[in-house]
């Protein structure tokens, strides 16, 4: 027998569980099923997990700074990995139960089973049943059937058939989160968000890391003065960077790992070897071969509105060909239940998503850079270091800048890039001023308090003028 719903939600991550949310507030009846655990890879494998991890590191690095302060520390400082896993999965843990607080306060019903999509059958005769099979091997299977289906399956992280991982001394992301011991060295393959991030936390925690880059700079999606600046502060602090370097193979011998990296005449030796290429759409194994869906190795493709090729099914986060951020797939699954019920939506402009990356220094940016304005474009660019910024003084952290793009042509601003002190929080001003059409004066005329790392923004925007104060 069929179990019948208005709304049928396939993954339970970010994007999965705020649709879920965003239809039940609306009175919409919802099922949501998810194989593992609510909040998806951000919340268990991604995101807060990773950031948990940078703090420590974090902290780790002021206690090792503390006597430029003025602060004595005469005991040697250490990290205790175990109590770093602890701080890291209690935070989990909390936001988890909020998670499952937030389903049962909107009454969403939420069943733990992996599901598939069904084809046209004695269920429903069009695409888009749903059914789910347990681990339980006693429990039977259910089928659901909604007049409306979200995919927010996610994605899962990529590797090359010459770099099988193993989990163990050749990890993903994912299996890098199940270290109980850090280990002395490492190979990060991947000079991109998610490795540049577990270079600066590794180190930050003792280890020492190595990070090989086929192309010729790391964070190839911002602009080449902030890929210049990153690599100069990761070589300042000891992480050993490797540009235009293909590594061709990997050999696991005695617990450790040997490197063969294209024109170097000697493997080199690691501990521990992390593949950070990036990560793939989950499309697989979930019933689509059923539907008339259309979906490659990039994605289910979809409209604007999120819908596939089959009107009534949806699909949001990273399943489809759009940026792989959680705030992303949020506003997605926002957008695809607006669409159900109002028939419209307003697509996301991904350009003016803000874009950011956990490395110390942090990096943020929004809009356009340098390197991908639109050809015969023309801007001005406005600059200002955080070396004359009081608060980024204070703070002992003043390496780094922000750069502003003003269009000559409409005088909005439409581009800002950040890296330095507290990046990732700064960049939201930005963020709100592109999508208010602002100008970089009106941002620069703001009063901004002082002392306060945002002056940067404000000088930055003040200079695309040539009015910056202290500059």
């Amino acid at each position: 027998m069929a179990i019948e719903t208005e709304l049928l939600i396939l993954g339970g991550g970010t994007g999965g569980y705020v649709a879920a949310i965003q239809a039940a507030k609306t009175g919409m009846d919802v099922v949501l099923t998810e194989q593992d655990k609510l909040g998806g890879t951000c919340l268990h494998r991604g995101c807060i997990p990773t950031k948990a991890l940078l703090r420590s590191a974090e902290v780790m690095g002021t206690l090792k700074e503390a006597g430029d302060f003025g602060i004595d520390v005469s005991d040697a400082v250490q990290v205790n990995f175990t109590k770093v896993n602890e701080r890291k999965q209690a935070i989990v843990d909390q936001l988890h139960h909020g998670v499952q607080g937030l389903m049962k306060k909107n009454k969403i019903k939420v069943v733990h089973g992996k599901g598939a999509v069904l084809g046209p059958s004695i269920f429903s005769p069009v695409s888009g049943a749903v059914a789910v099979t347990f681990d339980d091997e006693d429990k039977e299977e259910e089928i659901y059937v909604s007049k409306k289906l979200i995919i927010a399956t996610g994605s899962s992280p990529a590797t090359l058939p010459h770099l099988p991982l193993d989990e163990e001394t050749i990890l993903s992301s994912t299996g890098m989160l199940q270290l109980e011991e850090l280990p002395e060295s490492i190979a990060i393959i991947g000079g991109g968000v998610i490795g540049v991030e577990w270079a600066s936390l590794l180190h930050g925690l003792g280890v020492e890391v190595t990070v090989f880059e086929a192309l010729d700079r790391l964070i190839v999606n911002e602009s080449k003065t902030v890929s210049k600046a990153l690599k100069k502060q990761f070589e300042k602090r000891g992480i050993k960077v490797e540009l235009s370097q293909l590594v061709e193979g990997v050999d696991k011998t005695d617990g450790r790992v040997k490197l063969s990296v294209k024109g170097k005449d000697a493997p080199m030796d690691f501990d521990k070897v992390m593949v950070a290429i990036g990560r793939k759409p989950n499309v697989e194994g979930i019933g689509l071969q059923n539907t008339s869906v259309k979906y490659d190795a990039k994605g289910i493709q979809v409209n604007d509105h999120y819908q596939t090729t089959e009107s009534h099914i949806y699909a949001i986060g990273d399943c489809i060909n759009t940026l792989q951020l959680a705030h992303v797939a949020m506003k997605e699954g926002e957008l695809a239940v607006e669409h159900m019920i109002r028939e419209t939506s307003e697509p996301i402009n991904y350009l003016n998503v803000p874009r950011c990356t956990y490395t110390t220094p942090e990096i943020a940016s929004v809009g356009y850079t340098k390197e991908t304005l639109p050809k015969g474009r023309k801007v001005k660019v406005g600059t200002f270091n955080f070396n004359g910024n009081g608060k980024a003084l204070i703070h002992g952290n003043a390496e780094g800048f922000v750069e502003v793009l003003r269009d000559e042509e409409t005088d909005d601003l439409i581009g800002m890039s950040i890296i330095g002190p507290h990046a990732t929080d700064l960049i939201s001003e930005a963020s709100t001023a592109i999508y208010m059409n602002a100008t970089p004066l009106e941002i620069g005329e703001a009063i901004h308090p002082h002392p306060t790392l945002s002056e940067g923004i404000m000088e930055a925007s003040l200079d695309v003028y040539k009015l910056a104060v202290h500059k």
